[in-house]
């Protein structure tokens, strides 16, 4: 769904580097849309003093400081949920009924937030349209 290319950016042939991985990249016939949606990392910016990427779209991070590390993740969801189709969302569910393990079966949950004083609870999942659509008819509420 996604081709993340990370570069050490401190290796001294690190555009020649770039330009053989783009090259092997192109003469596997991909489609164009993964080489177009491709993020660039530019990984061990720590070790280099100010270090602003140059390439448009590239995430500058440090691996072992943790630098950059949230920005490239919410970038990578992105671009995976635009890829799949897939979307996120936050729904109410009444715990009383068959909703909470539905969604379990059909999505990726990835929070539920009780709410005790009323029996429901909020949950944040990943899903694709036409799961969302087969939610929405069997649970109209």
């Amino acid at each position: 769904d996604l081709i993340v290319h990370v570069r050490d950016i401190t290796h001294p042939e690190t555009v020649l580097q770039k330009a053989t991985v783009l090259s092997v990249l192109k003469n596997l016939n991909l489609p164009s849309r993964l080489l177009d949606s491709m993020v660039e990392v530019h990984n061990k910016v720590d070790l280099i003093e100010r270090y602003k990427p140059t390439e448009e779209n590239a995430f500058a991070i440090s691996a072992l400081r943790g630098h950059g590390l949230e920005e490239l993740k919410e970038e990578i969801e992105k671009k995976i949920l635009i890829a799949t189709g897939k979307k996120i969302l936050t729904v109410n569910v009444n715990l009383q009924g068959p909703q909470l393990s539905w969604l379990y079966k059909e999505a990726t949950v990835q929070e539920v937030e009780v709410m005790p004083e009323d029996g429901t609870a909020r949950v944040k999942v990943i899903i694709g349209n036409s799961a969302f659509g087969r939610y929405k008819s069997l649970f109209p509420n």
